[in-house]
């Protein structure tokens, strides 16, 4: 096998699934997600979407809740403008969701009032709705849904907040507020099993790093997630640059040989989910796949 560099998409074809005959079936329905707002050197949030290498962007992340105090945490990112690159976003197709929690944050939801509180807020400051006193840091841009990353904390409530989030979707004449969960790679990750019980996540991104266990059986990691909710479209998650996590970091090459192979063959794969947008950036792991010559492998 050996490689070299040669005019042609075929990584670019392979990253976003549009793969030849001769190594899978084409799949339509796959996407691309990428986290964005952990660091300020990444660009904007319009220059992420520009790219046209992503289908949904995730804002990262809202650090705090849970006890009256609520933090949004964009690494250095100004405000101003973020809601009209949201919109700009939209505008080009790419969903946008907040995601919620993170690592090194101050949240937790200690008892039922703070689920409640916190979906109240969410819908207020973020999604379709609006309260006097009720700051809304995009202004009227509204993202499309909300995704749950938590990774400390107790596990309790997160259930409610789910429900409490799904039940506003009644306001909305079409559409409605996509929930997403990202979880740590085994199985079962106990600060969720509870909320994605609900069913009520339409998709969950598998988090392939941060855990010994993801860089020894990425793929038998990932196929549990796969297998426990078929209802749920499931992403591989993985690190653009070995910057990110050294050992769980994969070549694109080994990305697909070790995963995506077997995962695109089932039902409900539903694409990747790239950790985060300055990796991505500074190692072009997927975005400029789109634009140069990428590296390709021959057979």
């Amino acid at each position: 096998m050996a490689f070299g560099r040669r005019p042609c998409l075929f990584l670019a074809a392979l990253l976003l699934s549009q793969l030849t005959a001769g190594y899978g079936a084409t799949r339509p329905d796959n996407d691309i997600a990428v986290y964005w707002g952990r660091n300020k050197d990444e660009g904007t949030l319009r220059e992420a979407c520009d790219t046209g290498a992503y289908t949904t962007v995730l804002i990262a992340f809202l650090s705090a809740f849970g006890h009256g105090t609520y933090k949004l945490d964009l690494s250095g990112h100004p405000i101003a403008g973020v809601g009209d690159d949201i919109k700009h976003c939209q505008s080009k197709g790419v969903l946008v969701l907040l995601s919620i929690g993170g690592q090194g944050g101050e949240y937790s939801l200690p008892s039922s009032q703070a689920a409640s509180d916190l979906s109240e807020y969410l819908w207020n400051a973020f999604l379709a709705g609006g309260h006097a006193g009720v700051a809304r840091p995009f202004g009227d841009a509204q993202v499309n849904g909300i995704d749950f990353f938590i990774d400390q904390g107790a596990t309790e409530h997160y259930d409610e907040l789910a429900r409490l989030l799904y039940a506003y979707n009644r306001f909305y004449r079409a559409g409605g507020i996509t929930l997403t969960a990202t979880p740590r790679c085994s199985y079962p990750d106990q600060r969720l099993q509870g909320a994605l019980a609900t069913g009520l996540f339409t998709r969950i991104h598998v988090r392939l790093y941060g855990d010994l266990q993801c860089t020894w059986a990425a793929r038998e990691s990932w196929e549990k997630w796969a297998a426990a909710y078929p209802g749920s479209r499931v992403f591989v998650g993985v690190v653009a640059s070995p910057d990110a996590d050294n050992d769980a970091y994969m070549s694109q090459k080994d990305l697909y040989y070790n995963v995506l192979q077997f995962a695109q063959k089932l039902p409900n794969y539903g694409g990747l989910m790239i950790w985060n947008r300055y990796y991505d950036k500074i190692n072009h792991y997927i975005s400029s796949s789109l634009t140069s010559d990428p590296v390709h492998f021959d057979m």
